[in-house]
């Protein structure tokens, strides 16, 4: 009987489920062909790469594990703090317990392309999903610190459900009744606030690409308001814009 061809041999594993995968590496180990040695040596390498994963992911569910008693674990995150524009925004998510979100991680460890894959994933798979927002004006008139905690109030309000406990990115949200871990470093340590930073984060980039479009010539869509050497000379340029911090900028006018 004429052997398999090396392309009927990967049409066959790409069709294949993991365990049907694991059966067709061992059947054709014996195979001397280099092309399908290379074959089960990719998938091979696939797999310990899936399980290094799921490894590293099952480390940041720590926290969910301690506090497994509670349903309805909460992980809020915010985006925005230290830009010279645009809002400050906070996400709060709550995932189910047994969610897996591969390469779910810190916002800031990501690549602009993973974090919006993830942002649809999490919106897809989450049981709820809150996302708070506050103004530059807002900010300016009540400082960045309180501008984040109510952004962070309004994101657990506009879950639709009320969670049992918030974990939080290294903060205690002051004029919440709800139970609150801080973690430092959350957002590296806990799935579900990692989740909230993704959140937070594609939602601000989304709006700044926006606001690039509305207010063109300071680069809002490259450096989303933060305060780059370009959008300094901007600023000195052209001057302010309704969506600057002015408490922030108040040193780069002239």
């Amino acid at each position: 009987m004429n052997k398999k061809s090396i392309s009927q041999i990967k049409e066959e594993l790409e069709q294949a489920d993991a365990a049907q995968r694991e059966v067709l590496c061992e059947l054709y180990s014996s195979d001397d062909r280099a092309g399908v040695q290379k074959l089960i040596s990719a998938y091979r390498k696939k797999k310990e790469a899936l399980q290094k994963e799921r490894m590293r992911l099952e480390g940041m569910r720590s926290y969910e594990h301690k506090y497994s008693t509670y349903s309805l674990i909460c992980g809020i995150d915010e985006a925005g703090r230290g830009p010279l524009a645009g809002p400050v925004v906070a996400g709060a998510v709550i995932l189910p317990k047994d969610c897996e979100i591969l390469h779910l991680n810190d916002s800031k460890k990501l690549s602009p392309a993973r974090r919006e894959l993830l942002y649809d994933e999490i919106m897809e798979k989450a049981e709820a999903v809150g996302v708070g927002m506050v103004s530059p004006a807002r900010i300016d008139e009540i400082n960045i610190l309180r501008a984040a905690y109510e952004a962070m109030r309004e994101a657990v309000a506009n879950l639709g459900v009320t969670p049992e406990l918030l974990l939080n990115d290294a903060v205690t949200i002051p004029d919440v009744s709800i139970p609150q871990v801080p973690i430092i470093k959350g957002d590296a340590k806990s799935v579900s606030i990692a989740a909230a930073s993704v959140i937070a984060k594609v939602t601000r980039d989304r709006l700044m690409v926006q606001y690039d479009e509305i207010l063109p010539g300071y680069g809002f869509a490259q450096h989303k308001g933060y305060g780059s050497k370009e959008h300094i000379e901007a600023i000195r340029r052209l001057g302010p814009t309704p969506i600057h911090r002015r408490t922030f900028i108040k040193n780069f006018l002239v």
